[in-house]
């Protein structure tokens, strides 16, 4: 199973604009040196945030991108789901069927059962973390925990 680089990327993007803190927006320059990234390719993926819900741009001095939820109400599941698709999706048979008009395995397929559980799997720890539990915690919380 692989993630793909816009759904990693996408997800560091959010995370910037999440760790600048509430209400804060980032300009396409900061996050690309933020995060190593061409400012070409985050300009395409605050693109697709935006139209996803996840951010909101604004124009001006001090534009930028903001997120457009805050971020304990932003599922990674959901971003993921957003960028890339999901690894096992009503059509993944239809798109994997070879050279036949349908799969030679429909009626009995055991591979089927074996993606559709790994998705279910997938989506019941990503779609329980949102951008907030991957925000990194102030060190006295961790320390008071530890007590």
């Amino acid at each position: 199973m692989k993630f793909s680089a816009q759904e990693e990327y996408g997800l560091r993007c959010l995370l910037q604009i999440a760790k600048a803190g509430d209400g804060a927006s980032l300009a396409i320059p900061q996050i690309s040196r933020l995060e190593g990234l061409s400012q070409a390719n985050v300009a395409k993926l605050m693109r697709l945030l935006r139209k996803g819900g996840f951010v909101v741009a604004s124009r001006g001095q001090s534009g930028g991108y903001a997120l457009g939820r805050r971020p304990r109400e932003i599922a990674v599941g959901e971003v993921l789901a957003f960028l890339g698709g999901r690894l096992y999706d009503a059509g993944f048979c239809d798109r994997h069927k070879g050279t036949a008009l349908m799969c030679t395995n429909s009626i009995n397929c055991s591979i089927r059962s074996l993606w559709s559980s790994l998705q279910f799997a997938v989506d019941d720890v990503v779609n329980k973390m949102t951008l907030d539990d991957l925000l990194p915690k102030p060190v006295t919380a961790a320390l008071e925990y530890a007590r």
